[in-house]
């Protein structure tokens, strides 16, 4: 039994940045520009903080830590039209 809920791209974006913003572990400006999904899971994409020479910050960490949250968290109650 499914009980998703199905939502557009653009909705279901504000949804989680809207949970981004509201997560103690929000870093200024940390957002969700695009999601997909993929195997019925929700796949957030964005803005990933690389340092100049393309390389991981400590910011790039607390974003995938954002991302695979919001995955766990919104995949299993929508799915994208």
């Amino acid at each position: 039994m499914n009980d998703k809920k199905s939502i557009s791209e653009a909705d279901l974006l504000l949804i989680a940045n809207q949970i981004i913003q509201d997560h103690e572990n929000y870093v200024d400006g940390m957002r969700a520009t695009s999601v997909e999904e993929k195997e019925e899971i929700l796949v957030f994409k964005g803005e990933y903080f690389l340092s100049d020479q393309g390389l991981p910050t400590e910011k790039t960490t607390a974003v995938f830590n954002m991302f695979k949250y919001l995955a766990h968290q919104l995949s299993k109650k929508f799915t994208v039209k």
